[in-house]
């Protein structure tokens, strides 16, 4: 069964009641949305959103308890207004967003997401559309490869990585392209803050990112959130990386204040207006305890933000 990255923080900051209605933006296997609809027992409604088809059937079985009061539609968090119009979700007491790969995900070989096991090289979250890794790896020139790995991997050997690759096309299977980073990474880059990484850890990031156009999915996600709120609403947001974490920092600081014209301007012109308390002043983060009985939860980091009542 997916363990659920800090869970009972997600329920103490959204703080689901009974008759609420709550999103779930990326529902996964179920953990956030069966906490959410226990809390908001006897009468609270969940819509949940994936684009992994697998994954909508293994939350629909894990959720089936809870009855009528569980929607769930294959759609991307990115969709969340179109979503909203064309099932006619109501404004919304809570809406969570928990970004990234699942851990039911990454222990599939053949959907590709891990370098620890072989499988084809493909990372779509919905396996029936758009790009594949593969794709990438066996089609960007090497530059365009190299800068691709840079931004959203933020790896600090992305042209030799690049250039590694490009010699070693045709690739297609996670295997392979593992062996080819590890042997273009140098042994002294797989340690980190005193830990050993895996040299193909940043570079499996990067693909997945731009495979899914995650990034842009988020920042265009997080103002329909908003807007898709109730007045005294919460919009909770779980990244796992800085990338992903930045986005939702600097937008959630962005609403939180009313101007956001530059310093350096002497006179507002912008008109802007806060819409959003921030709960969380800092990211809350998972506990040892939680790091140590799962791992993958050790990059997670949450931050709230309730929308301004009138």
């Amino acid at each position: 069964m997916h363990t659920s990255v800090l869970l009972q923080e997600v329920i103490a900051t959204l703080q689901p009641k009974p008759g609420g209605i709550y999103i779930d933006g990326t529902v996964g296997a179920g953990g956030h949305a069966a906490a959410i609809l226990t809390a908001s027992a006897p009468d609270g409604q969940l819509f949940g959103l994936d684009q992994d088809g697998t994954a909508l059937e293994i939350a629909r079985h894990r959720l089936a308890e809870f009855g009528t009061r569980v929607h769930l539609l294959e759609a991307n968090f990115s969709q969340l207004e179109e979503v909203a119009m064309a099932y006619q979700i109501p404004a919304a007491d809570g809406i969570l967003l928990d970004i990234g790969v699942s851990s039911m995900q990454l222990e599939q070989p053949e959907r590709g997401f891990s370098f620890q096991m072989d499988g084809p090289l493909d990372m779509r979250m919905n396996p029936s559309r758009g790009k594949t890794a593969a794709d990438l790896v066996n089609s960007l020139p090497e530059d365009e490869l190299a800068n691709l790995i840079y931004r959203f991997g933020e790896e600090s050997y992305s042209r030799r990585i690049a250039k590694a690759i490009v010699q070693a096309r045709p690739i297609y299977r996670t295997g392979q392209l593992a062996q080819i980073i590890a042997g273009a990474v140098p042994r002294k880059a797989t340690k980190q803050a005193g830990k050993k990484i895996d040299p193909a850890t940043r570079t499996f990031q990067a693909l997945r990112i731009a495979v899914n156009d995650e990034l842009a999915a988020l920042e265009q996600a997080l103002p329909q959130a908003l807007e898709l709120l109730k007045p005294g609403g919460r919009l909770a947001v779980i990244s796992f990386h800085s990338l992903e974490d930045r986005i939702v920092k600097q937008y959630f600081k962005q609403e939180a204040q009313d101007c956001i014209c530059p310093p350096e301007q002497p006179i507002c012109t912008c008109r802007h207006k806060s819409t959003v308390t921030i709960i969380t002043k800092k990211p809350i983060t998972p506990s040892l305890a939680e790091i140590d009985a799962n791992p993958r939860a050790r990059s997670a980091k949450l931050r709230v933000v309730e929308l301004k009542r009138v």
